[in-house]
């Protein structure tokens, strides 16, 4: 059994099957000590290498497809690791054997919510290009009037530094006084660009969570620093999004799936507080559906049954980002 040398790159996590298309053919790869050509294929137990440096891979099918998500707190920032010793988001991630994480999207220092981890790196890259529209689905508190005219400007598109970009929608979901919380949906990743799109409106934007990634929804009890992990059905209806073949092997199995049987035995209460749980949720205007993830099991706690969150509990130490 083989395959193509730029798909298992990919899948690693080392970059779009493109972009190790232009690797491969600037003579940085080997397979077998032999300067690598695009579109060559590779059997396991070959020896792979680039810039000399040996690379850990596994054929597709041989490979079980995994996907975490992890409710990231304030002050964690998005980064294997940090100069600066700031704590990181893998720092609570489960050890996978024999291959590793990556990360889908990323979020700021200030940012909190829903990031999705998985092992198949072909699927986090289509999960965060832009020509694949994946919605982005956030709640945001902002300190300022949306009049009609701005949220109009922000539904057509502004023009930010990076180019031009824009809100699919804007739903409100109330407050009170000079704050207000809105859930926005955007089809891009792009560096605090739901932030810089309220500041070119001249409003700032005080707390920011992300609440749904694809067909992927933050679910309402997991709590700030914890990970949970998704089912082959959830896995399935996420790589049928962005056009990738579903796999035998995919979710949760042995010990690990085990031990997130023996948490649900013992399940977390809820947390409480923060009056926007109380709100309904609202559809969004867009096409792209987005349903409760069907049987997701949580490594840290319970999760059957989990709604999702509509804003994020008041944090008494530090109620602004």
């Amino acid at each position: 059994m083989s395959e193509k040398l730029q798909k298992v790159l990919a899948r690693v996590g080392l970059g779009s099957r493109r972009y190790m298309e232009e690797v491969i053919a600037s003579g940085r790869v080997s397979v077998n000590g032999k300067v690598a050509h695009v579109g060559e294929r590779i059997e396991q137990g070959d020896e792979l290498r680039i810039d000399g440096r040996k690379v850990q891979f596994q054929l597709e099918d041989e490979i079980r497809r995994r996907v975490l998500i992890y409710y990231k707190p304030e002050g964690e920032i998005c980064s294997r690791s940090d100069p600066e010793q700031r704590p990181t988001v893998f720092e609570r991630l489960p050890q996978i054997p024999n291959d590793r994480w990556v990360m889908v999207g990323r979020l700021d220092i200030n940012s909190t919510g829903l990031l999705l981890f998985t092992n198949d790196g072909e699927l986090a890259n289509r999960l965060m290009h832009p020509s694949n529209e994946v919605e982005r689905e956030y709640a945001v508190r902002v300190m300022g009037d949306l009049t009609p005219q701005m949220r109009q400007k922000l539904i057509n598109g502004v023009e930010l530094d990076d180019g031009p970009a824009k809100f699919e929608s804007i739903t409100d979901l109330g407050g009170e006084g000079i704050n207000r919380w809105y859930q926005v949906v955007v089809k891009e990743g792009r560096n605090r660009e739901v932030r810089r799109l309220f500041e070119s409106q001249e409003l700032k934007v005080s707390r920011l969570l992300r609440t749904r990634y694809g067909s992927v929804i933050l679910p309402r009890e997991l709590r700030t620093g914890r990970w949970t992990e998704l089912d082959k059905n959830d896995i399935d209806a996420l790589t049928k999004l962005v056009e990738l073949k579903p796999r035998q092997g995919t979710g949760l199995f042995g010990l690990a799936k085990r031990r997130a049987e023996r948490m649900s035995e013992n399940p977390m209460p809820a947390r409480r507080g923060g009056y926007l749980r109380q709100q309904p949720r609202e559809e969004d205007s867009s096409n792209q559906k987005s349903p409760r993830p069907s049987n997701q099991r949580q490594g840290n706690g319970n999760n059957n049954g989990a709604k999702p969150y509509g804003a994020p509990r008041r944090n008494r130490r530090n109620d602004s980002e």
